[in-house]
């Protein structure tokens, strides 16, 4: 997102940048992408959600997650982290990872995915996040069809990651509950997935 921001509303902030001013019925997925907005900013139901300064678990748990999925994932998949996925008009969260076809792969300018692309949404909870990651972002996730969602959090006296995994309903259009796992992570769907959580000690 590094173009200039829509001309017709700017808004000077007191450190002299500016800032658009948003629509009165919000943002589009094609406003959002001309927007030169900071790293990471989400669309969500049209207003943009700017991220914070994140705790260590975060990166930590992304890096310990994202190696273990790099790890038995099939010929036909791809693991990404930080990427754009449009969800519809007004939707375009940035789950911390993402399995995603192949094939949808367009080369290294590509900026999205689309939700029909992504197989796997993985959110890791931040303290200015936990409303979305818990109760916007799923059933957004969940109404694009994507089959797999994990909610990743800080548990324990070890602070090590728990993760709450959820499976689409396609009668329901909606997650159902498949476990939550501490300590390992041990998966047949989206593939053979078997992560050592406490790991995270040791990075």
């Amino acid at each position: 997102m590094t173009a200039e921001a829509l001309p017709d509303s700017p808004h000077r902030q007191p450190d002299g940048s500016k800032w658009p001013v948003p629509p009165t019925d919000g943002y589009t997925v094609d406003e959002f992408f001309t927007l030169d907005l900071p790293p990471h900013t989400e669309l969500i139901d049209g207003s943009l959600v700017f991220v914070s300064p994140q705790r260590n678990f975060h990166t930590l748990a992304m890096y310990l997650l994202e190696q273990g999925l790099r790890l038995h994932v099939p010929d036909a998949l791809r693991v990404r982290r930080e990427m754009a996925v449009v969800l519809g008009r007004r939707n375009v969260p940035e789950p911390d990872l993402v399995v995603v076809k192949a094939d949808a792969d367009r080369g290294l300018r590509q900026t999205r995915y689309q939700a029909a692309d992504v197989l796997l949404a993985v959110e890791v909870v931040s303290p200015d996040s936990e409303d979305r990651d818990r109760d916007a972002k799923p059933p957004k996730y969940a109404a694009a069809g994507i089959p797999h969602f994990w909610r990743v959090e800080m548990s324990g006296e070890h602070d090590r990651p728990a993760v709450w995994t959820y499976e689409y309903d396609a009668m329901c259009k909606t997650y159902t509950s498949t476990g939550v796992h501490h300590d390992r992570l041990k998966l047949s769907v989206p593939y053979d997935i078997d992560i050592d959580l406490t790991a995270i000690d040791r990075l």
